[in-house]
């Protein structure tokens, strides 16, 4: 009796902690950049340091635009590759090509390479992002193995200077 009660505890207690688990390992989603190029980011981000920026919202991918601006204007980011992402996944399918045209005014060939569309997998995302509120901005720093090393969401005056330390 008191194994097959054991048993059941540690059961229900890794199937507990499993969601906080697989949050740690970033999704193999293939997106599309807004330069129209196929990109698994867990392929691209292996190797060097990335910060990935997520939008999960049109108030949260607003955000992300402040914090693209903060990360590139801080010379300390300079050996980081940054992507900035938007969950359209919730958006309709018909809609969602007049949401890339909007997305892409303003940005270079560069960063159009650099902004990723998801439109797949969004539970997926939502769990590694730890996402609780649709309206802010999520960011992740990225080790050269694709560890996190600092997540945070909300403005970048507020938590950049948070971001920063965990370069190193």
């Amino acid at each position: 009796m008191f194994h097959s009660m054991h048993r059941f505890c540690c059961a229900a207690l890794l199937t507990a902690n499993l969601p906080a688990c697989l949050a740690q390992s970033l999704p193999s989603t293939a997106g599309e950049t807004l330069s129209g190029k196929r990109i698994v980011l867990v392929d691209e981000v292996r190797g060097h340091t990335a910060i990935l920026v997520a939008g999960f919202s049109r108030e949260g991918g607003a955000g992300t635009g402040d914090w693209m601006k903060a990360i590139h204007a801080d010379p300390a980011f300079a050996n980081a590759t940054v992507y900035q992402l938007a969950m359209l996944a919730g958006a309709p399918g018909f809609m969602r090509g007049m949401i890339r045209s909007g997305m892409k005014k303003g940005l270079s060939a560069a960063e159009q390479d650099r902004f990723v569309v998801l439109t797949d997998d969004e539970k997926l995302w939502r769990t590694y992002f730890d996402v609780t509120t649709d309206n802010e901005p999520y960011v992740v720093l990225l080790d050269p193995q694709a560890k996190v090393r600092w997540r945070g969401h909300g403005m970048a005056t507020q938590f950049e200077p948070q971001l920063k330390p965990a370069l190193h």
